[in-house]
């Protein structure tokens, strides 16, 4: 989240609502937008510990440096924990990472455009800092408690929360980095297709963008540890949602299970008020131990849709979850994957067929596997990496059919090209980097940060 909430708006008084809020997100396809958002690591350069919050080279330092470029600092208790300007903003998750919530733009090629302003201005700041940053699923080196953390009051309710669910909660928190894409739906029906198709490939996801082998200076034995932290970070908010493949998935359905979700908190006068463990179906009744007597606000209903962290989460549109951070490439590669899969209707269609026999089981498998073997993770009678080629070309008929075209005539589909080329090898990056590691590296981790950094 860039900014502390606004606790505004009359009391919920009926749980249609909390339905008609998720409803309101349906739109015609000539204004469906694309959403991309990335994390990345801050590092001293010289020492490569990760950025504390102060200091001459801290994460602050870096958020006031980012104004000259027209930024407007979001305060929380008077330290600046977030920019914005137009409608994106930049933020920090826990450990410092420093995240960009992209504009909701029309175009794979607006996207490119953005992300590659971003970092060039991220860049100048950082170099005049002595910091670096670099795009990892894990961070490959620091311990849990070598890493900083950032002063957020939801933060602080979370950090005592999580041990009580799972035993990588905290890690999560603190050194983990995705990128992810948000994307819109017309109706109910093509809202659940797109969950169905977005859950059930997001295993391809996670496997073509599979960047975090390295735990604490080691090969940690996955491929995307960090796809493997999300497996014991709470399984009250976590994992692939069985239900949504169910007959009578749709918004109401979706809403009981956010309702059965425990809260974190609740935001009122500029403070986080801690509600952890207790329930939203007891606020709506005015029975919350944390506000006894009251009842919600619409705010408090889009906060609690913020905490919880399926692979793919439905709020006024959908999230794909699934990845890791990578290189500037791969932050253009992830929205043009989901939109040549989801926003055309033949490609939507080929691709829902694709998946539409798969089983429960399977889907549970594909997920805890996939974080360990990447591409080569059994699936019937091959592998995902025949999953992945078949989603790949899906995914670029999708977006010929698209047909946005940029200044100088290309379509989408040259953002593809780099996942092309990991199907077409057949390897995931987290295995070209653990080739280096036991070549070129000789065991040094810190040669990732100098050969991987932006």
């Amino acid at each position: 989240m860039a900014a502390p909430p606004t606790s505004q708006g009359a009391p919920i008084e009926d749980r249609r609502q909390l339905v008609e809020f998720l409803e309101a997100g349906c739109k015609p396809p000539e204004d469906w937008r694309i959403g991309t958002e990335h994390e990345k690591f801050v590092f001293h350069l010289d020492t490569l510990e990760s950025a504390p919050y102060e200091g001459s080279w801290g994460i602050r330092a870096l958020l006031e440096g980012l104004t000259r470029f027209g930024w407007e600092p979001v305060l929380e208790n008077g330290n600046p924990i977030a920019l914005a300007k137009s409608d994106c903003n930049i933020s920090l998750e826990p450990g410092g990472q420093l995240e960009l919530s992209g504009a909701p733009l029309e175009t794979i090629h607006q996207t490119c455009d953005e992300v590659h302003t971003h970092l060039a201005e991220v860049k100048e700041v950082a170099g005049e800092l002595g910091v670096g940053l670099v795009g990892l699923g894990f961070h490959p080196r620091a311990k849990r408690d070598d890493i900083p953390w950032m002063p957020k009051g939801r933060y602080k309710i979370m950090r005592d929360y999580m041990p009580k669910k799972g035993s990588l909660g905290l890690d999560m928190m603190v050194r983990t980095c995705t990128v992810q894409v948000n994307l819109d739906f017309e109706s109910e029906l093509d809202m659940v297709r797109k969950m169905r198709v977005g859950l059930a490939l997001q295993p391809v996801a996670t496997a073509l963008f599979a960047n975090s082998p390295f735990v604490e200076g080691k090969p940690s034995g996955y491929y995307s540890y960090r796809s493997h932290v999300w497996e014991d970070t709470d399984p009250d908010r976590c994992g692939i949602l069985p239900f949504v493949f169910e007959d009578g998935m749709g918004f109401e359905r979706y809403v009981d299970y956010v309702l059965d979700v425990p809260m974190y908190f609740v935001y009122r006068d500029g403070t986080y008020i801690d509600a952890s463990g207790q329930s939203f179906r007891d606020f709506l009744a005015g029975r919350l131990p944390a506000l006894p007597g009251e009842k919600p606000m619409m705010s408090d209903w889009a906060d609690h849709l913020t905490t919880l962290f399926p692979e793919v989460r439905l709020k006024r549109y959908i999230e794909m979850r699934g990845a890791d951070g990578g290189p500037w490439r791969r932050l253009c590669a992830l929205p043009a994957l989901w939109v040549g899969l989801l926003y055309d209707g033949a490609a939507l269609d080929a691709a829902y067929d694709l998946i539409a026999d798969w089983t429960i089981g399977e889907h549970h498998r594909l997920r805890h596997e996939t974080s360990i073997e990447a591409l080569k993770t059994p699936f019937r009678e091959g592998t995902l990496l025949d999953v992945a080629r078949e989603a790949l070309r899906i995914a670029h008929d999708g977006l010929r059919a698209r047909a946005r075209l940029d200044r100088v005539g290309d379509n989408e589909t040259g953002y593809l090209s780099i996942l092309d080329d990991i199907v077409r090898r057949g390897s995931c990056p987290a295995e070209y980097k653990l080739e280096r590691y036991h070549g070129a590296w000789a065991g040094d981790i810190d040669r990732v940060f100098e050969e991987f950094a932006y």
